[in-house]
């Protein structure tokens, strides 16, 4: 399969609660190191042609105007939880000044949370300025967003079903605990993944740091970076001085390249 160059920008790397979170004093939250500040987990997508994002958090206006981003092609959803889709409201400024609807990829249980708590955005009678979408509703088969191919690779966050995407030699996954083996060889290969790793403790519905570390191992991938940090995990620099040097602590407004493949 062939692929431009892409660039990737991390617009977020925290957990729900952000970091630092509300009224937490510990060292983290109170850290002066810009990489231990955390808004909610996202990236942006980009070749030479097509603009798109991964989630819309609640910091996703926040996000666009520190990254000056002014072209949006699409947004794609991960799933329905309210830290990854809070933001859709605000491309509604993509609508004035690209004067066209933002396309919108999504699974069914996600469309389904867009439209409950959206619901001004598909009302028949619509409020002038309400945001213009076009949703395009995914399954686990590939897609293409312009001139970038995206592989859906199905995780699961307990119990609730999440997408993670491949971009050519890109992986990115977040909010997982479980991935069977069939999806599994959909990352292998990758030159590049970025999984979650809430902290070292057990979780739930979250891979911890050693789980997130031993999948990127298990599957052999070259370079992997680690998002969807809470203040628990640690410090920054710290917890990259821990861990392997190909697998490290990603941070909000990170950029890496992919090389295409013709």
């Amino acid at each position: 399969m062939s692929y431009p160059d892409l660039r990737i920008t991390f617009l977020g790397t925290g957990t729900s609660g952000g970091v630092p979170m509300i009224a937490c004093d510990c060292a983290v939250c109170s850290s002066e190191n810009e990489k231990d500040k955390r808004l909610r987990s996202s990236i942006l997508v980009e070749s030479e042609r097509t603009s798109l994002v991964v989630d819309t958090t609640p910091d996703f206006r926040t996000q666009m105007l520190r990254e000056k981003v002014k072209k949006l092609d699409a947004v794609i959803f991960t799933h329905p939880h309210k830290d990854h889709i809070a933001g859709l409201d605000d491309i509604k400024a993509f609508n004035y000044f690209q004067k066209k609807a933002v396309e919108v990829y999504a699974n069914k249980l996600t469309e389904e949370a867009l439209r409950r708590e959206f619901y001004y955005i598909f009302a028949d009678h619509k409020y002038p300025g309400v945001p213009q979408i076009n949703l395009n509703t995914i399954t686990d088969d590939p897609f293409v967003v312009g001139d970038i191919p995206i592989i859906p690779i199905l995780v699961y966050h307990l119990n609730m079903p999440v997408l993670g995407f491949r971009f050519g030699n890109f992986t990115y996954i977040t909010d997982a605990n479980r991935i069977s083996d069939e999806e599994k060889e959909k990352i292998k290969g990758s030159d590049v993944l970025v999984v979650n790793a809430l902290r070292k403790k057990e979780h739930i519905s979250h891979f911890t740091l050693q789980e997130a570390i031993d999948l990127a191992g298990d599957l052999q991938i070259p370079q992997a970076y680690l998002t969807h940090i809470s203040h628990q995990l640690g410090l920054h620099d710290e917890i990259n001085a821990e861990i392997p040097p190909n697998i490290q602590l990603a941070y909000d407004g990170l950029q890496i390249n992919i090389p295409g493949k013709k």
